[in-house]
């Protein structure tokens, strides 16, 4: 078992397509890290590089402390778990897992006790005579797994493996995952799209976009505390409602939509560097479930708006809401010259499962205060000091 380190590792294709830039990131023994992002981001060919299958452009990858950028992919003791299984059709599930075993030269005993070490982890032990096409695709992925497991390796490298999984046996199969890693206690690299696999799989989770790594953290500090508005947006289901807005500091600092303004509590300026009421303004994020329907009662400090589509999900309704001005359709935004252009706001707030809302109607909604976010309107990173 070992840690790994990339250090500015760096990937350019011909055309000098920059696939992998300046990468560094640290995954400690025993970690379970996953890399997650948008196609195209280059979270794949980061795992290829590490499994060797990748040349390095630049920068410096390590195993255990071992520099392994010229380490042939058969030398670098680690083993990899593919989206398609890649199982042998015509070999049993035993020989299957096997296989890397018998041409390394283990003996049919050594073979026989890792293969049923392995199976018995992996719930694979009565499978161990069937052929992959008996089985079915969570259980072939168990095998692929298997195969890893039995070679004892410094490191697991896993890409995409729950992608060809129907919705329920990925649920099932994450769980499984994660606690297969716990149990043997290898550093695992995870690549996946699904930002809900990173967050319920990963001891920390690494964002990435157009070969950059946008933020390395906790599960739930990427939640709670994204470092840029590309991040706010891609983590969580659904995503942080990203609102452009205007400040104004003429009644106390306040965000104004239009004609609508929400008061910013006084918190905010020692905690967040804020522009000037009379700059580009801001992009203000809060999550759906700090959107808060207000239902009777006390409307100070709350938005109008109009429901525009709800999504029942059986626990919860998603409910899209449009803010909307006194002519009832739509609010003043500022676009990105700065300029005050008007078109229709939209947000995500969650309610409960029984609430009678309808298409057309108009609500009143409150955001939570405690749960503010503010990132720069050009550039989009937060506004948060550091």
């Amino acid at each position: 078992m070992a840690d790994i380190t990339f250090e500015g590792v760096t990937k350019i294709f011909a055309d000098n397509i920059r696939a992998v830039d300046d990468l560094s990131l640290h995954v400690a023994d025993g970690e379970f890290m996953v890399l997650v992002g948008p196609s195209g981001c280059g979270k794949t060919t980061a795992l290829r590089m590490l499994a060797g299958l990748e040349d390095i452009t630049s920068g410096s990858l390590s195993i255990g402390g071992t520099v392994v950028n010229n380490v042939l992919p058969k030398d670098r003791d680690v083993a990899m778990v593919f989206q398609n299984y890649a199982l042998y059709p015509h070999m049993t599930v035993a020989q299957n897992m096997g296989f890397a075993l018998k041409i390394r030269g283990y003996s049919k005993s050594e073979i026989a006790k890792k293969v049923s070490e392995a199976a018995a982890i992996l719930h694979l032990s009565e499978y161990l005579e069937r052929r992959p096409r008996a089985l079915s695709g969570g259980q072939r992925q168990r095998v692929a797994m298997g195969r890893a497991i039995v070679r004892s390796p410094q490191a697991f490298l896993m890409d995409e493996p729950l992608s060809n999984l129907d919705a329920q046996l990925r649920v099932e199969m994450r769980l499984e995952i994660a606690r297969i890693q716990r149990l043997l206690g290898v550093a695992t690299v995870y690549v996946t799209h699904d930002q809900i696999e990173a967050m319920t799989m990963g001891d920390r989770v690494a964002v990435m976009r157009g070969g950059k790594l946008q933020q390395c953290d906790t599960p739930q500090d990427l939640y709670d505390h994204p470092h840029n508005e590309f991040v706010a947006g891609f983590m969580g289901s659904p995503p942080m409602n990203l609102l452009r807005a205007r400040l104004d500091a003429t009644n106390g600092p306040s965000i104004e939509f239009g004609t609508q303004r929400v008061a910013i509590p006084t918190s905010y300026s020692s905690s967040h560097t804020l522009p000037s009421g009379d700059g580009p303004g801001v992009i203000f994020g809060i999550r759906p479930e700090d959107v808060q329907v207000v239902e009777a009662g006390d409307h100070a400090g709350t938005l109008t708006t109009k429901v525009e589509r709800r999504e029942a999900l059986g626990a919860e309704i998603l409910v899209h809401l449009s803010l909307v001005n006194a002519a009832g359709t739509s609010t003043l935004v500022v676009d990105d010259d700065g300029a005050v252009v008007t078109r229709p706001t939209t947000m995500v707030a969650k309610m409960g499962p029984r609430s009678g809302v309808a298409v057309g109607d108009h609500l009143r909604v409150r955001f939570n205060p405690d749960r503010f976010h503010f990132f720069d309107a050009a550039g989009g990173d937060s506004l948060r000091k550091s």
